[in-house]
């Protein structure tokens, strides 16, 4: 496993800017343990006793027991095959172990007519905003997007998706209370097509992890797309929140199964210290994360950038940060040395020279 070229990359200023806004989401994460973490690792000496040191700080900052102790075998492994000998370079290899483990494996699939993402989680953990920001997203890269009010058990979930889609400023098809959601995502996608829009982003009823008739539920709206456009792509978004960390995890395993979905959303990072849940996504629920919530502003929804999610949980420490501004003053004077050296020669030869 490669190092990734951490803390060196050249982008714009809005990449810049989209990084700061991760950074300050996750500073109830990055000051907790994983400040830990980074103060553990930086200028220890490799031995059992740090392996075991990070194996306990990686579960106190929620990664969980099992992914905890197969990051600390990789590292320890890493470290042997590459004959690592201060606790920076193990630093820098656990932040490419975990960039490795973050990074979606394939992208999403949303080159249909239209594009249809099922967007599925339990009551409460932020769907509703979610779409919404969503589709302020998309709008922004271009998209013409229309929204669809599938959750039509609940007469709040209609009417809080009203108000954020005029927010948004992207049409929204829903039908009565009651009515059969997958007739209400049929119309939304027919009317999609028939209206030039290319993206269609569905809510639906939130349901406990242990009901039944959510695969049943979810298997006929996915029929209901493909009958109404042949040529849909689908995509089902889990939602999570984060603020309850591993237990959203284990209580989501069920849920995820029965609904057959294919990335998760993970909200509400700016309010929790236990974002390293984020790290166990993909070995638990085997999806891996394709938005983040880091805020309660219609664009706090961010594209998840595994390199961008690392640098945040585990930044350079200070120590790093003196030591990189020392060899740079070291680097400039020598230079500049070099320059008056090289003045200095180029004026010697015509000393002198001015006599009878």
């Amino acid at each position: 496993m490669g190092f990734f070229n951490f803390f060196k990359r050249d982008i714009s200023e809005e990449e810049f800017q989209e990084q700061q806004k991760v950074k300050r989401g996750l500073e109830k994460t990055r000051t907790g343990f994983f400040q830990s973490i980074v103060n553990t690792l930086t200028n220890a000496q490799i031995d059992d006793d740090l392996y075991d040191q990070l194996e306990e700080q990686l579960i106190l900052a929620d990664v969980g027991p099992a992914c905890a102790v197969r990051l600390v075998d990789e590292l320890h492994d890493e470290v042997e095959e590459k004959h690592l000998k201060t606790g920076q370079e193990a630093l820098d290899a656990l932040r490419g172990i975990i960039c490795q483990e973050l990074t979606p494996r394939y992208p999403m699939d949303l080159d249909g007519k239209p594009a249809v993402i099922l967007v599925i989680g339990v009551n409460g953990v932020g769907k509703t905003t979610t779409i919404a920001k969503l589709a302020g997203l998309y709008k922004k890269q271009g998209r013409r997007v229309m929204l669809a009010a599938g959750d039509t058990f609940r007469a709040a979930a209609s009417e809080q998706l009203e108000l954020w889609a005029e927010r948004a400023g992207v049409p929204l098809v829903q039908a009565g209370m009651g009515a059969d959601p997958a007739a209400v995502i049929f119309d939304a996608v027919k009317s999609a097509n028939a209206r030039g829009y290319d993206m269609v982003i569905a809510d639906t009823a939130g349901r406990l992890h242990n009901k039944k008739g959510l695969m049943d539920e979810l298997s006929k709206i996915s029929r209901s797309v493909k009958k109404a456009s042949p040529e849909a792509s689908l995509e089902v978004l889990l939602v999570l929140d984060a603020i309850t960390g591993q237990n959203a995890i284990s209580q989501a395993e069920e849920f995820c199964k029965a609904a057959n979905a294919t990335g998760v959303v993970l909200t509400k990072l700016d309010g929790t210290p236990r974002g390293g849940c984020a790290v166990s996504v993909w070995e638990n629920l085997g999806l891996p994360i394709r938005f983040i919530g880091v805020g309660e502003k219609i664009d706090d929804l961010m594209e998840f950038d595994a390199q961008t999610f690392v640098e945040s949980l585990l930044p350079e420490s200070a120590l790093q940060k003196d030591e990189k501004k020392r060899k740079g003053r070291a680097k400039h004077d020598r230079l500049r040395r070099q320059q008056q050296r090289g003045q200095a020669e180029g004026i010697a030869p015509h000393s002198g020279t001015h006599g009878p």
